[in-house]
């Protein structure tokens, strides 16, 4: 696996002026959140942004995915709206658009996925409906992503319509399991809906991982804290995403440390590089 760093974790400098001291901190992958201050898809000077991020991406020789979860790109007044179970048929073709966007812009980049989720059912709509605007949606996202060679990695999240791997797994069966729809794991969400600390959950996943988000958290309580801050079984963690196949990134997420970005990076840094190292752990995680 490849420790990994988001940008939504990295505050009060332009993050490609942060690529290569993440570089040389360790990492290896970064998880790109398409957003005002990285690379806005809706901009007049895409091509440019794009270009940027491809060329500081491979003078540190950095892997990356795209992350779709800025919280104001779309509505500068409501957090992460409008969503695939917005009600009105017109704020979910903006998110779909703009997913679109994504693709196009992991497509250019190289990307190994781009990671998605459901949103928050806002409009008391019954679970079946928001199911079907959710599948709805998904569908057609997927049928683009396939045509472009990419990979599209569905997150569960804790208040959203799909918040659990179970509710996720539900969702992938009623699409048919199509070969460019993975799965986006943030292991504290898992500790949130107490989904450890038995690796059984992950079985069902094996080689369906395209993505890690790597925070700590508590049981119950959906605050992404810093790793050994929570409850959050690290090691076991590790060794159960490396059971799964997953060998990809490990995409330290903690935007509410991202005024404190570069001692954040430095800490995960040195708790994934001992992580990776106990007996029987290391051939797994170096794999």
């Amino acid at each position: 696996m490849l420790p990994g760093y988001s940008t939504n974790s990295i505050g009060d400098v332009d993050p490609l002026d942060a690529v290569p001291i993440l570089c040389d901190l360790g990492y290896e992958s970064l998880a790109i959140t398409l957003d005002h201050h990285t690379i806005n898809p809706f901009a007049g000077d895409l091509p440019t942004r794009v270009t940027r991020w491809r060329k500081a991406l491979a003078d540190v020789g950095m892997a990356c995915v795209i992350e779709t979860g800025a919280r104001h790109l779309l509505d500068r007044t409501v957090k992460h709206e409008p969503t695939l179970v917005s009600s009105d048929p017109s704020a979910r073709a903006r998110r779909i658009d703009f997913t679109r966007r994504a693709i196009d812009v992991a497509a250019d980049l190289g990307a190994g996925c781009v990671s998605l989720w459901s949103g928050v059912g806002r409009d008391g709509a019954a679970l079946e409906t928001f199911g079907g605007r959710l599948a709805d949606g998904l569908a057609e996202i997927v049928t683009y992503a396939a045509q472009a060679g990419v990979v599209v990695a569905f997150e569960p999240e804790p208040g959203m319509v799909i918040d659990t791997l179970a509710r996720a797994a539900t969702l992938f069966d009623r699409l048919g399991r199509p070969s460019a729809l993975r799965l986006t794991v943030d292991i504290g969400h898992m500790e949130c809906m107490g989904e450890w600390p038995s690796a059984a959950p992950l079985r069902p996943w094996h080689g369906m991982i395209a993505n890690v988000h790597v925070d700590d958290m508590l049981a119950c309580r959906h605050e992404h804290l810093p790793l050994g801050t929570g409850n959050v079984d690290l090691t076991a963690a590790l060794a159960a995403l490396a059971a799964a196949g997953y060998r990809g990134g490990l995409h330290v997420e903690l935007p509410r440390q991202s005024h404190r970005w570069l001692e954040t990076a430095r800490q995960s840094a040195a708790v994934l590089k001992k992580r990776c190292q106990p007996p029987n752990l290391g051939k797994l995680l170096l794999s």
